[in-house]
């Protein structure tokens, strides 16, 4: 990291680098506005605080469950505006898990076809193939 510290802040690559999330990542949250504009150096250099760190690692752990930009959006708009109760939060929450879910079970479903396929194959021509048979039905 470059000397900046918390107390002066720190640049792009350094957040980039405490956080493990991509330059361009960073540079895509601030155009779409789920990070706040940080403020300049008299050189027009950006410094990032300990805020900005918290607010990229909430988005990249959100991101890492599952939640879309949008569903982090909503969720970070909940923080902000101080909720008084987390019931909204776990209904997002809650809507998402099942999402999940039925994910992972379309997910079993093609697993359960393809092993049936590719049991099938005996590796032989590609006209008497089932996999493509059934990639043609």
């Amino acid at each position: 990291m470059s000397d900046h510290v918390f107390g002066k802040g720190m640049q792009r690559a350094d957040l980039a680098k405490l956080t493990g999330c991509n330059l361009e990542t960073i540079r895509y949250y601030e155009k779409i506005g789920m990070m706040p504009d940080p403020p300049r150096t008299a050189s027009g250099y950006r410094i990032y605080g300990e805020d900005h760190v918290s607010r990229l690692r909430f988005i990249l752990r959100g991101r890492e469950l599952g939640f879309s930009l949008d569903e982090v959006r909503g969720l970070l708009a909940l923080v902000e505006g101080g909720a008084q109760t987390c019931a909204e939060v776990k209904e997002r929450t809650e809507r998402h898990l099942a999402d999940v879910r039925a994910k992972i079970a379309d997910l079993r479903r093609i697993e359960k076809v393809l092993t049936q396929t590719a049991a099938q194959c005996s590796g032989d021509m590609v006209p008497d193939c089932p996999i493509i048979e059934v990639l043609a039905s």
